[in-house]
């Protein structure tokens, strides 16, 4: 397993990955009659990952085969989990059918890269699957007409902590990954739900989308505008993705909805809000109200405050509306991502509560 240089953390495996590497150990030992274990698989970048097998079966005409997902140090919902495919023989000139297999899901909405009606395994593992496929059968003379069944062991309920329901990718996950390496902490998959997200609402014809920083944030936007569930985009610290996706795909009007602490960093000009990555600037929020016509005092306070929510507190005592200077600030720094891109936003602030204390 590589490790990052920079953070010394360690890479995974795609779900993409893990089914290419359990299909070639099925599809060899349909032809063979062996499983080859550990199994070696081609990836981008000259990557050549092997995998243990954790199950194999082989019986009349099938052959199975599952792998447990790695997915390194990133924080992923399927790590640990069992990937497993089953190969059957297809008809002949059929090339390789895919089929969902218990706890993957099926897609049941449109603006997906893939129909309503296939089962959730991304164009890219797809791919790497049917790339697999043929050098196995090219090595042990198969015809490469197969149907390949993935599962994910528990993969329903996995698939509930994710972005699948709201994306209409019912009854289990998504086998995913575009170079089959998961890069820790690169949140590569929340921002192409992002970017999926987007893509089903413009397909069901909304023309308001809100991105929010979680679900406070969101049952307060949803409340404000009565959006459905597929207009409500879960942003968490990946604002610039939001804007930027929307940006090229755009939507007549976006809210953006946050607490004060993340749209403060987004209006200073952060576009990943993440506490890690940026930093509240009390000094930028001392600015903001002595432009404002704060008093020394008050400007004092806030550039001394412990928390851009003890900040906001000091201003309401005062009178001054930080809110809406800060969701002001938000505004502004989404409009200069967008570009003049036809989207039209707003932006909302709220307390811990779900009170509205700022509006641009």
């Amino acid at each position: 397993m590589s490790r990052d240089g920079a953070a010394g953390l360690r890479h995974g495996w795609t779900t993409g990955a893990c089914a290419t590497a359990a299909t070639t150990a099925a599809y060899t030992a349909l032809l063979t009659g062996e499983f080859p274990d550990p199994v070696t698989i081609d990836l981008p970048g000259d990557r050549h990952p092997a995998f243990a097998l954790a199950r194999e079966s082989l019986e009349p005409g099938a052959a199975s085969a599952a792998v447990v997902k790695d997915a390194g140090d990133d924080p992923d919902v399927t790590h640990g989990a069992l990937v497993g495919v089953r190969v059957t023989h297809g008809g002949p000139g059929s090339g390789v059918t895919f089929r969902a297999g218990e706890g993957v899901g099926t897609v049941t909405k449109p603006g997906l890269p893939l129909a309503v009606g296939e089962p959730a395994i991304n164009p890219m593992p797809r791919q790497f699957v049917r790339e697999h496929v043929a050098a196995v059968a090219a090595r042990h003379g198969g015809s490469g007409d197969v149907v390949v069944e993935v599962s994910i062991e528990n993969g329903a309920e996995l698939a509930r902590k994710t972005w699948n329901p709201r994306l209409g990718i019912l009854g289990g996950l998504s086998v995913l990954g575009t170079t089959g390496v998961v890069v820790p902490y690169s949140c590569s998959s929340w921002i192409d739900s992002i970017r999926r997200g987007i893509d089903v609402a413009r397909a069901a014809g909304r023309e308001h989308v809100a991105g929010c920083t979680g679900s406070t944030s969101e049952r307060t936007v949803q409340e404000l505008y009565g959006l459905p569930e597929d207009a409500l985009l879960d942003m968490g610290d990946f604002a610039g993705a939001v804007l930027k996706y929307l940006r090229r795909h755009p939507v007549p009007r976006l809210t953006v909805a946050g607490g004060i602490g993340k749209l403060a960093k987004l209006a200073d000009g952060h576009l990943d809000l993440h506490s890690g990555r940026s930093q509240v600037s009390f000094d930028s929020l001392a600015t903001r109200v002595a432009g404002a016509g704060g008093s020394p005092e008050l400007v004092a306070g806030v550039r001394g405050a412990n928390t851009a929510l003890d900040a906001l507190r000091q201003c309401q005592a005062a009178g001054l509306p930080l809110g809406d200077l800060v969701a002001a600030g938000a505004r502004e720094t989404a409009l200069g991502v967008l570009r003049g891109a036809p989207v039209a936003v707003d932006v909302v602030v709220v307390d811990r509560a779900g009170t509205i204390v700022g509006q641009a």
